[in-house]
């Protein structure tokens, strides 16, 4: 991971200061420009280009009703991305960002896709209701297809999306044992559950919940109650980092990914840019542990790294300003006096 100095810091609150505007006027902005300039380690950073990498892969408890929807929306859903028909690709379409999509676990037989990048570590994870949701193996093997996929990432910018029923509950439950929390402050209504499921969600994790020890680490959290999406995702932010790029964080369940990504490689957190932060319930927890300010509140509660895409316009503009923005003597414009 990379490091920043004192006097590179001044160069860049110097850069800032000498653009044509008033000293912090262009608040969150300026904020966001100067961590670009700190993870590409330069005054003139750029974040033209953007990829959007979902990760999908089924959960074991979405089978005994965490979610509204069955497990089988997790394979349509794949193929509404390879068709082009998701969210996430009208949205990438629209601010220039390409799209690729990793089947880490999808249940039933290997989608057959030319555009699908098969990583499938098994068709789905235990229940993790009743038991540990993977082995140690299956971890590790998720983790280093995650980096290895971040890290071949060719753009500035680099944003990842998920797609599996029944990962909501998944990332309450990590964040609330990573954290110390009870898992209940952590539970929202994911996919849309009503009174009686959200009740019953909530019976179902706090029986999980109490399977292990109150407070774990990052890895022994995933082992018990990730899904096999989470852990690439954590994987591949940490591989996108290591080769400074800014990586934009979208929702509830990639921040859980994001705080799993910065316990599993300290220092990792300096090239997370924050989307949003998203109506669910545990998503406020999640970005204050992580010191995250969030770009945008818009009451986002899908995935897909859609908040990430509606964000990247907002990387693009501040890292733009840095470094094409005339400062007072170039421009011949008279600076405070």
């Amino acid at each position: 991971m990379f490091t920043t100095t004192e006097a590179f810091e001044a160069e860049i609150e110097t850069a800032l200061n000498n653009k044509t505007k008033p000293i912090g006027s262009l608040g969150q902005m300026e904020a966001l420009a100067a961590s670009i300039a700190r993870v590409q380690g330069t005054l003139s950073p750029r974040a033209d280009t953007c990829v959007l990498t979902i990760f999908a892969s089924d959960h074991g408890m979405a089978e005994v009703g965490v979610s509204a929807f069955p497990h089988a929306v997790t394979r349509q859903m794949v193929q509404n991305f390879l068709a082009g028909g998701a969210a996430a690709n009208v949205f990438a379409a629209s601010v220039g960002a390409d799209i690729q999509v990793v089947d880490a676990g999808v249940a039933g037989d290997p989608i057959t896709d030319g555009n699908l990048i098969d990583r499938r570590i098994a068709p789905g994870t235990r229940n993790a209701i009743e038991t540990a949701s993977m082995s140690e193996d299956q971890f590790h093997r998720a983790f280093e297809n995650g980096r290895i996929i971040g890290a071949a990432l060719e753009s500035d910018v680099a944003c990842f999306g998920e797609m599996g029923i029944g990962n909501t509950s998944s990332a309450s439950l990590i964040a609330a044992k990573i954290l110390g929390r009870p898992v209940l402050d952590l539970i929202g209504r994911g996919t849309g559950l009503d009174d009686v499921g959200l009740d019953r969600k909530r019976a179902l994790l706090t029986k999980a919940e109490a399977r292990t020890s109150s407070r774990l680490d990052a890895q022994t959290a995933l082992c018990e109650y990730g899904g096999f999406e989470i852990v690439m995702m954590a994987g591949a932010m940490i591989g996108a980092a290591e080769q400074r790029r800014v990586v934009i964080i979208d929702g509830f369940i990639a921040s859980a990914a994001a705080l799993c990504a910065s316990r599993l490689e300290p220092g990792c957190e300096t090239s997370f840019v924050y989307a949003h932060q998203s109506a669910e319930a545990g998503h406020g927890i999640l970005l204050e542990a992580l010191g995250g300010k969030p770009l945008l509140q818009l009451g986002l509660r899908l995935g897909e790294g859609t908040g990430g895409l509606l964000a990247f316009p907002l990387v693009k503009a501040a890292a733009a300003m840095l470094s094409d923005m005339a400062s007072f003597e170039s421009a011949g414009v008279s600076g405070p006096a």
